[in-house]
């Protein structure tokens, strides 16, 4: 595969060049297994999530798994695969949890949770400036997805209940991981590479991203 290289020109998609670029273990013939256009609720197309990120990432021996609760990472046994649980169903919470999923290596894929550190809602201050520095990559990778799905992306502070935080900040540091991303100044993980040129086959008729898909008011 085509690594990524910091690109002269702030305004150059180096993802976007590797997008269409990519060598991955599946045709694009394989790719889609059911048209996602004609699905309009939610339901079914969280089926289809589940059904397709089940299939790329087989070889894996991971599986994509609706929750009915809070999120929830599973290791792999002897006689499972792993398991990535998102919560209550919902399709933006399997995006984040597979944004998170991309980022974590194999040591980490071991771990339950993947070795995240997480306190729960309420959390201090000190505590959520700490999420906040966890959350901002999985955040941008989440954008990614939603934007290939062409989904509605909100960041997330997660603390409803906890210290009051002002979210601008937040924000900017999404916004700015988003551009390294598109730029080519930091690389995307594989699987999230693998995981946007699926979408994009599928959803997009194989047209990849744009950075003019990403503006930072779209954040507010």
């Amino acid at each position: 595969m085509k690594m990524l290289q910091p690109a002269s020109k702030p305004s150059f998609s180096s993802l976007n060049t590797t997008l269409c670029q990519l060598d991955t273990h599946l045709t694009k013939n394989q790719v889609k297994l059911a048209a996602w256009s004609t699905l309009s609720d939610e339901t079914s197309q969280v089926d289809w999530l589940i059904l397709h990120f089940n299939h790329w990432f087989s070889y894996h021996n991971v599986k994509l798994i609706r929750g009915e609760h809070e999120p929830e990472y599973f290791p792999a046994t002897k006689n499972t695969a792993a398991q990535i649980q998102f919560a209550h169903g919902f399709f933006n919470s399997a995006l984040h949890e597979i944004s998170h999923w991309t980022i974590a290596g194999p040591k980490r894929r071991t771990l339950p949770d993947l070795g995240y550190w997480y306190a729960p809602d309420g959390r201090t201050q000190e505590q959520q400036q700490q999420f906040e520095q966890v959350e901002v990559k999985p955040q941008a990778i989440e954008w990614l997805f939603s934007r290939a799905f062409d989904r509605p992306f909100r960041v997330s502070l997660d603390n409803l209940t906890g210290d009051a935080t002002d979210s601008t900040a937040f924000k900017d540091h999404v916004y700015l991981q988003v551009s390294r991303y598109l730029s080519g100044e930091q690389s995307l993980p594989r699987d999230a590479l693998h995981f946007i040129h699926f979408i994009c086959l599928s959803v997009r008729d194989g047209n990849m991203l744009n950075p003019d898909e990403f503006l930072r008011s779209a954040l507010d």
